[in-house]
């Protein structure tokens, strides 16, 4: 029984903890990425494209088949074994086997196995083109939560300076120094902060659900992320040109990478359809045999056994296959032409690609320096409304300021403070943004 009891008190500690895990920035997006479906599957792209490769090397090998039929006959029939017409029911077999290699072929077989390598490399890409949009949902509707829950502690502790004001202003309008109508509108403030907190909570609650679905959590009700006072990440990436950014870019954002490939195996499509101008040659070998039932030695006049019957009728072949290419009705013509338009299309979309990722990128630093001024203005803005209401206060308290003058000034300050909030995890994200493209992780926010 005491057994039991530390058993059950163990497990619970362990689902307890489950319940309680919080989780980091770090831990969403690894777990994003070995649970995410469109990961998944584009693992299986590169698996795929992984079969291809492989079966572009096992196409320099010779392939290698046997045969084997087995028939009874009546009537007239071609004996196997004889060639002659038999008007009698007899049993035949027959076996072969062969082997055939590809000698040439205008080298489509090596240049079948570039473009599988290429394509190859060109599925990894993508594969980390999927990993890095997954990593960057997470991580903005990770920072969502963040400025969210950072919004619902400003108005919550908004609330407390509220509901002490009340009671001050309570005390105040018992003792005759101030109206009824003070303590009505301090009320009322009270009844709009409190719906605000609603909203607020559940604004927090949806960012909380919408990073769980994207983690592909069943448990949502019970999710949450660590409780970490992230502060302002390092700026130092501001301290780079953005030329200098949008060089690196190029070589680390995978869009370019997918675009420079697609290049590249339409090249080597080209090089595969001028191939089919050039001649084949196919080596070959077999071997078969046959039997008879009916099989007579002409010179004893007793049947022939089977094993005999198979070393006596047995042939080989030896030989190669020419096919030349003389008139196709224009079909590998027009199927170059085509070949060598979709070279041209890929061409420009990697200088199109190139050059969007280059606007981006400029956009993106001028974004996040534009965000920088931003959040320190908020915070300006913030401090300068603080003072503002701290003396509207003490006008209030003293009875030289009305309510109106004096919630004026409070709704000016709690704007100023939900700007600060917002400006900051704006600057936050947009940071990590530019990080992201110079190819540095966006998980760390310390």
């Amino acid at each position: 029984m005491k057994k039991s009891i530390i058993v059950i008190v163990f497990l619970f500690g362990i689902f307890a903890q489950a319940q309680n895990k919080k989780w980091t920035l770090l831990e969403c997006v690894q777990y994003a990425l070995e649970n995410n479906i469109s990961i998944q599957q584009s693992e299986l792209d590169v698996n795929l494209a992984d079969i291809d490769k492989n079966q572009a090397v096992a196409n320099f090998l010779p392939n290698l088949n046997s045969n084997a039929s087995y028939n009874i006959n009546t009537g007239a029939n071609i004996n196997p074994a004889t060639n002659q017409f038999e008007n009698n029911t007899f049993r035949s077999a027959n076996g072969a086997i062969n082997s055939g290699i590809n000698i040439f072929s205008g080298f489509s077989n090596w240049k079948t196995l570039q473009r599988a390598k290429i394509n190859q490399i060109a599925s990894e890409y993508r594969l980390d083109k999927m990993k890095d949009d997954i990593s960057l949902i997470v991580a903005n509707s990770f920072l969502q939560i963040l400025a969210n829950r950072e919004q619902l502690k400003v108005l919550k502790a908004q609330n407390e300076v509220t509901q002490e004001n009340i009671k001050n202003t309570q005390d105040l309008v018992d003792a005759g120094t101030l109206p009824q109508g003070d303590l009505l509108e301090l009320q009322a403030t009270n009844a709009t902060q409190l719906q605000q907190i609603i909203a607020a909570e559940n604004a927090l609650f949806i960012s909380k659900f919408g990073l769980a679905q994207t983690l592909q959590l069943k448990d949502y009700q019970n999710f949450d992320i660590s409780d970490d006072d992230y502060g302002l990440v390092p700026a130092t990436i501001l301290d780079k040109d953005a030329s200098e950014i949008a060089e690196k870019a190029k070589e680390e954002v995978n869009d370019v990478k997918i675009a420079r490939t697609n290049f590249e195996l339409a090249q080597k499509d080209l090089e595969l359809t001028r191939a089919n101008y050039f001649p084949t040659l196919q080596g070959f070998v077999g071997y078969n045999t046959r039997w008879a039932s009916s099989q007579v030695n002409p010179l004893t006049g007793e049947d022939i056994s089977l094993i005999d019957q198979l070393y006596l009728f047995d042939g080989t072949s030896v030989g190669l296959q020419l096919n030349v290419p003389i008139f196709n009705r224009f079909n590998v013509r027009n199927n170059v032409k085509r070949s060598k338009i979709e070279v041209e299309r890929l061409k420009y979309q990697l200088e199109q690609t190139e050059l969007d990722l280059e606007s981006t990128v400029y956009q993106a630093y001028n974004d996040a320096k534009n965000s920088k001024k931003t959040y320190e203005a908020a915070l300006q803005t913030e401090k300068a409304r603080r003072l503002a209401f701290e003396y509207a206060k003490e006008r209030y308290d003293v009875g030289l300021s009305n309510s109106f003058d004096f919630n004026q000034s409070r709704t000016a300050y709690e704007n100023a403070q939900s700007d600060v909030v917002r400006t900051k995890y704006d600057y936050i994200f947009r940071l990590k943004i530019l990080e992201f493209y110079f190819g540095l992780p966006i998980t760390d926010l310390n």
